[in-house]
């Protein structure tokens, strides 16, 4: 059995905890969270008695194995490089930090202590994306030397510390971005970025008068405070000559939300959002083809479940996990460098 606790139980940790209720070789034995009622509520909701205030509280814990970090981004670092020194496996929600020095941090921490750590790159662990990656890694979709992706927003901007740059880091680049920069630079097999020349815009602000439509709003929303970004578009480069080009919005002045995550190849293209297609060519003649699985598209509850049992999996077997720490550093190399692009205006080397 793993026993695991949780730290941080706002929204996103039910997607972990629930999960782990559900996986027969799980203990779930602890809660921590700064807010006591929060804490105590969700205690009482999932049967777990083990409540802490801080996480060193939580961490001195013999019996725990592993931790989901589920906290604010300006506290996924320093609390993962503690559970490392405390012996803990580390399940930390995406962005692994605010700086690639931070990500560096966890990575030399997860080197001495020898623990699994994966990062919450949840979409690695799609049913869409495993099959798309079978196809891509038998080589039917040939060189990807070309991404586009989009998670576009009109009215999205959830608030509370998502709009606070101190805790956050930024807008909808750390948070949205973050997820479809990964999954395609996953798919096209992890090249080198060597450069990056983005624009960051803070125009509309969180539009909270706009009437008669809903967004998600953040536990501790309040809409006098946003000073992250509307809206980030950028140019990733890659060592093999591949490029990347993508937009996310908090908010913007578009007829619907969008998400589109399209790659394309020598011998074929895909595309993952929102929904699996392929694009092949076979006989001089091209095909666009639908996969005949039960998920085209994202999952949201099933993928954070497959997500979940990986981690369980590789605790217990100690196989490297498809989502470590390495990775969070290359992928925090890139988020940091399109704000610095966007800051000095000029494009950033890596």
């Amino acid at each position: 059995m793993l026993k695991v606790g949780v730290i941080g139980v706002g929204s996103i940790s039910e997607m972990h905890i629930k999960p782990y209720l559900n996986n027969k070789e799980v203990e779930l034995v602890a809660f921590c969270d700064i807010h006591e009622e929060r804490l105590a509520e969700k205690g009482k909701l999932f049967g777990v008695d083990q409540l802490y205030n801080s996480h060193q509280e939580l961490l001195e814990n013999p019996n725990i194995d592993a931790v989901s970090i589920c906290t604010w981004n300006n506290s996924h670092a320093k609390i993962a490089v503690a559970a490392l020194e405390a012996g803990k496996h580390v399940l930390v929600e995406k962005p692994v930090s605010m700086t690639v020095e931070e990500a560096l941090m966890v990575e030399e921490a997860a080197k001495k202590s020898g623990k699994i750590v994966q990062v919450g790159f949840v979409r690695r662990h799609a049913d869409n994306v495993k099959i798309l990656k079978k196809f891509i890694d038998n080589d039917e979709l040939g060189e990807i030397y070309y991404a586009k992706a989009s998670y576009l927003r009109r009215l999205g901007n959830p608030g509370g510390w998502f709009s606070d740059q101190k805790k956050s880091g930024g807008g909808p680049l750390i948070d949205l971005g973050v997820h479809v920069i990964d999954i395609v630079w996953y798919l096209m097999g992890k090249p080198r970025p060597v450069s990056v020349s983005g624009n960051t815009y803070h125009k509309l602000g969180n539009r909270s008068h706009i009437e008669n439509l809903s967004s998600y709003q953040a536990a501790d929303y309040d809409p006098k405070l946003n000073d992250v970004e509307d809206l980030t578009n950028a140019l990733i480069r890659f060592e093999n000559g591949a490029s990347l080009y993508v937009d996310v919005s908090f908010t913007l002045h578009a007829k619907e939300d969008e998400t589109t995550v399209k790659l394309f190849g020598e011998k074929g293209g895909a595309e993952i959002e929102p929904a699996l297609a392929l694009v092949l060519e076979k006989h001089n003649t091209i095909l666009n083809v639908a996969p005949q699985i039960d998920t085209l598209g994202f999952d949201f509850a099933k993928t954070f479940a497959n997500e979940i049992n990986h981690f369980v999996e590789c605790c217990l077997s100690g196989d490297e996990t498809i989502a470590p720490i390495a990775d969070g550093v290359e992928v925090m190399k890139m988020l940091n460098a399109i704000y610095e692009s966007a800051k000095t205006g000029k494009e950033v080397y890596l």
